[in-house]
């Protein structure tokens, strides 16, 4: 089994873990997964619903598909990213435990330091496990209210399915972080830093566009290293969060490694982690903008309102 851990800025990474081959003929698949492979395939035949169409003639499809996707990417990336890694089964266990199923853990070393690599995966493994348990049972608890909502003729019960989906979400992902805490815990884990990953992220911080990226010749390990050192000075000493991998270039990621479902994942990452960089940086500019608009400093904390009265 392979886990990439791809930083996404300079503080905040995200975990994938590449998926099995195509199952043999002989492999029998789980109920499980032909339900999800089910719901997988429906979702995206409603996406493909004509947009004219009237509601009753299942127009309605479209335009849930459409505001459910807004949902979906709103859930944190590192819940979608736990989710990739499969549960922790006894055969699974004694594998890992024997040697014969092997785990690296893969990332472009110029731009996560070595020693930030298990430090990144404890936390991704153990700081949201107490969330992902607590709403999974709050999902349970919420389908028999939601039942009801199937009395509505035609249009599926929304609610209902919704919070079983939920539901299934935190336990895969309760499941990935305590597989992902087992081999942390027994020291199952091999570090291995990628020269392609490195190629691949100075690529996206020195090219502004995937096309440009395509047509130019891949960096120089000096030209790698260069960028590498830029970003460092751009933290200010680990004080700043700096982005590191761009929003296109998941694409690029994704085909290199031949993993399709890795560039949905990256993609949905960055775009949360530079929202939530925006909304501090805004919080920052704002806090500034109030501090200016005061005599806050070395000679204490008194508005500029404040002073003018004290004078009159």
């Amino acid at each position: 089994m392979r886990l990439f851990l791809l930083p996404i800025s300079t503080r905040r990474a995200l975990i994938y873990c590449e998926r099995p081959g195509v199952a043999t003929p002989g492999h029998q698949v789980s109920l499980l997964d032909k339900a999800t492979n089910k719901a997988n395939q429906t979702w995206a035949n409603w996406e493909k619903t004509d947009n004219h169409a009237p509601w009753y003639r299942g127009g309605w499809k479209r335009s849930l598909t459409l505001h459910g996707n807004k949902v979906l990417r709103r859930i944190p990336y590192q819940e979608w990213g736990l989710k990739t890694i499969p549960a922790l089964s006894g055969g699974r266990r004694q594998a890992e435990l024997d040697g014969t199923d092997k785990v690296e853990v893969t990332f472009p070393g110029l731009f996560l330091k070595h020693d930030r690599v298990f430090p990144l995966l404890r936390q991704l493994a153990t700081e949201r496990q107490s969330l992902h348990r607590k709403r999974f049972w709050w999902s349970i608890v919420g389908m028999p209210i939601s039942a009801p909502f199937a009395l509505i003729p035609i249009i599926p019960n929304i609610p209902f399915f919704y919070l079983v989906f939920r539901a299934y979400s935190h336990w895969k992902a309760l499941s990935g972080s305590k597989h992902l805490e087992f081999l942390l815990k027994h020291n199952l884990i091999k570090p291995t830093p990628s020269a392609e990953l490195d190629e691949a992220y100075a690529a996206g911080l020195i090219h502004s566009t995937r096309e440009d990226s395509r047509k130019s010749p891949p960096p120089t390990r000096e030209h790698i290293q260069e960028v590498a050192r830029i970003v460092e000075r751009q933290t200010n000493n680990g004080s700043e969060d700096v982005m590191v991998l761009q929003k296109w270039n998941g694409k690029l990621l994704a085909e290199k490694y031949h993993l399709p479902e890795m560039e949905v994942e990256i993609e949905r990452a960055v775009e949360q982690v530079e929202n939530s960089i925006k909304a501090k940086d805004e919080l920052k500019e704002e806090k500034e903008e109030i501090e200016k608009s005061t005599s806050y400093g070395k000679d204490g904390v008194t508005s500029k309102h404040e002073s003018k009265d004290t004078k009159g």
